[in-house]
């Protein structure tokens, strides 16, 4: 293991061409496996890791100690906080608040913008709710504008499938960011300052290039969501316990702007604007100001103390689960207690489950790492070839991505291999995180689930489909990453 200031105290291997070999041989069994042959993440994580302890000069009582350490701590970290953060996008998703946030973006830049506006709804709503399942509650809504306006799919949702992608993937508390902050034991607060910033200008170069393509691209919108959407109006819809999203069931009806055919129930209505936001908006601002009192204040105080604790992401995130529920009950999406426990909870935590058990195996690769002599001579090969270290989570979160088709594995993999190796890089933290996060949302293709509830909902055929979603996916990630490069330039992370 390393010691505080980085002298190795035990170590699995002290050979570096067996350590750099063996975690290679890792990543590309980790990737065949899911990529080739379809293999849960966890198995196929899991699988490589145990099968290194069996190379030659491979210490067996340091490894078991070494995953041990690395799967606890980083699980004791974040195991509530992506729970908690699934709740709150599951209340969201029910509720009504994803519609009610998109029509205030509506509002916000004119009916005439319905791109923008998408656009911008995708940014709120990734902070919360999983981005497949958040296309296909708005994706009615998408069709319905693209006649409206008599525009082509490629115009209307191209921007709303980049800038959802790219929140979900960089901004906490979605799981893959609070994953990866955790592994490389990132400020929450600062992620969610920088993040939403470099994002937002990642999504409007999205939007830009929806603007481009959707002139030169024509994909008709569906009437058939159109009445699907007047049909659950009229009959209530489904209950708000219904499947969806990322179970694979239809939601299609999900999308009703007056608040009758949202997917709930008849007697359901959407919550106002303030409560739609408040479940979002109240775990960023309350971690955020919490990392900015760790800044301008003095340590100790009775309010540097009280900003540090309503800061602390489980407590954060707990009132915004509260909040979400009270939401709930207020615009009657749930009338017992026994849809919140049996249906909203428990579904929270099993979408949770995968997430934390992966993150855990990531921390157990990470630590791994950190006790060989692989980590300083990967940095410092980086390094001595003149490639700015920055770019290297990115690069790596790029390459599992890509492979995978996962944005989820690209950011926990481009976190777990750069954590033991920010002191001899010279990163922050927070700028690995973000480097690495930005570069698992390029590009989103033919193996993404993500793609294919995008382009299938669209109606798009695959060659429009990897214009537009593949191209904004490139052209979000590759603007966001800017925006990293030049607050790292700046000194700012």
């Amino acid at each position: 293991m390393r010691k505080d200031d980085g002298v190795l105290e035990e170590v699995v291997t002290d050979n570096p061409v067996v350590a750099i070999l063996g975690f290679a041989s890792i990543i590309v069994v980790l990737l065949l496996l899911i990529a080739r042959y379809k293999w849960h993440v966890f198995i196929a994580l899991l699988l490589p890791i145990l099968l290194f302890a069996f190379v030659p000069t491979i210490d067996t009582a340091v490894f078991i100690e070494a995953f041990e350490s690395g799967f606890g701590s980083t699980i004791q970290s974040i195991a509530v906080i992506i729970v908690l953060g699934t709740m709150i996008g599951e209340a969201l998703r029910h509720s009504g608040a994803v519609e009610r946030i998109t029509r205030s973006m509506m509002r916000i830049v004119g009916k005439s913008r319905m791109p923008l506006a998408l656009t911008l709804a995708g940014f709120v709503v990734g902070l919360a709710v999983f981005s497949d399942v958040g296309y296909v509650i708005l994706n009615p809504l998408v069709h319905v504008s693209a006649i409206e306006a008599r525009a082509s799919m490629a115009l209307m949702a191209t921007g709303l499938v980049g800038s959802m992608q790219l929140t979900h993937a960089v901004v906490p508390p979605t799981p893959g960011p609070i994953a990866a902050a955790a592994i490389v034991d990132a400020d929450l607060g600062l992620l969610i300052i920088y993040g939403s910033l470099v994002t937002l200008v990642g999504s409007i170069a999205g939007y830009f290039y929806a603007r481009i393509i959707g002139t030169r691209i024509w994909s008709a919108p569906s009437e058939e969501f159109v009445t699907a959407k007047a049909g659950a109006g009229r009959s209530g819809g489904n209950s708000g316990s219904g499947g969806g999203g990322a179970d694979g069931g239809d939601d299609s009806s999900s999308g009703d702007g007056d608040g009758d055919g949202d997917g709930v129930s008849s007697e359901h209505r959407m919550p106002s604007l303030g409560w739609a936001y408040a479940p979002i908006m109240i775990p960023l601002v309350l971690i955020g100001a919490s990392s900015v009192g760790n800044f301008v204040l003095e340590e100790g105080t009775a309010l540097h103390s009280g900003l540090s604790f309503v800061g602390w992401p489980v407590f954060a995130l707990g009132i915004g689960v509260l909040v979400a529920y009270v939401m709930a009950w207020r615009t009657r999406t749930v009338t017992e207690t026994k849809t919140l426990k049996d249906t909203w909870v428990e579904r929270s935590l099993r979408d949770s489950a995968m997430i934390i058990m992966v993150t855990g195996l990531g921390g157990a690769l990470s630590q791994l790492l950190r006790a060989t002599p692989a980590v300083d001579v990967i940095a410092e090969r980086t390094l001595a070839i003149g490639i700015p270290a920055i770019f290297l989570p990115f690069v790596l979160g790029v390459l599992a991505n890509m492979i995978t088709g996962s944005t989820t594995v690209g950011v926990i993999t481009a976190a777990s291999l750069t954590a033991p190796m920010l002191t001899t890089l010279g990163l922050s933290p927070e700028a690995a995180m973000l480097s690495g996060a930005c570069g698992s949302v390029i590009i989103k293709y033919v193996n993404s689930s993500y793609f294919w509830v995008c382009m299938s909902l669209s109606r798009m055929n695959l060659r429009n489909a990897l214009i537009s979603f593949g191209g904004v996916t490139f052209v979000g990630g590759i603007f966001s990453m800017a925006g990293v490069v030049a607050l790292w330039a700046l000194g700012v992370i």
